[in-house]
């Protein structure tokens, strides 16, 4: 299966993400062999920085990196998937600026929710930054459930225990990208957070 066989955006609404970098995973994969489904925030700017990209993309290298931290022994994001975990994006298209906004999620939080459903056998989501923990509280809300996540601080939040669909969600911080370098107290908890989600699997 491929989830962009089965997720597709048709008109392309929102005015502040550029459409030429949409992206959903086209990775084949079992679908009934994913345990874990890590969210983060867009997709890159440059389509080489993308999860599934040849060679060794941005995306994979912070990522594995943070599954490193973790305690998770993987070089590469096909070593990420045979754990059981699928690497997606809240946004399918690249951030044309700082943020996203709040109706860009919600829109693109109907093509996660299609996608978050190809997977029957989640034991976990892992939701990495602010623009995916919307998204997921976007699909939450439609289904009457609502939050998935509280608001507030994610530093606090996380510390307690958070269910979507009757799964943990563990709200953390976003691993894809340059910035994960940057702060060392987001990555140690980034960490912290994807050792927590591994060992639902153990």
């Amino acid at each position: 299966m491929r989830a962009c066989k089965c997720v597709r955006c048709a008109g392309f609404p929102c005015t502040d993400v550029d459409h030429s970098c949409y992206v959903v995973p086209g990775i084949e994969l079992n679908p009934e062999k994913v345990s874990i489904v890590l969210i983060s925030e867009s997709a890159p700017r440059d389509p080489l920085d993308y999860y599934y990209a040849k060679g060794d993309p941005l995306f994979q290298r912070t990522t594995v990196q943070a599954f490193n931290d973790a305690g998770a022994d993987v070089k590469s994001v096909r070593d990420i998937l045979s754990t059981g975990v699928y690497l997606t994006t809240a946004v399918k298209c690249g951030k044309t600026g700082y943020g996203v906004r709040t109706a860009t999620i919600t829109e693109c939080s109907f093509l996660l929710e299609k996608e978050i459903g190809l997977f029957p056998n989640v034991r976990a989501y892992l939701l990495m930054g602010d623009v995916a923990i919307k998204a997921v509280n976007a699909v939450a809300g439609r289904s009457g459930g609502g939050r998935a996540v509280p608001a507030g601080s994610t530093y606090k939040i996380r510390r307690e225990k958070h269910y979507f669909r009757g799964v943990r969600a563990f709200p953390s911080y976003l691993q894809a990208g340059p910035s994960f370098f940057i702060e060392q107290k987001k990555r140690t908890m980034i960490a912290q957070d994807i050792r927590a989600a591994l060992r639902l699997l153990r």
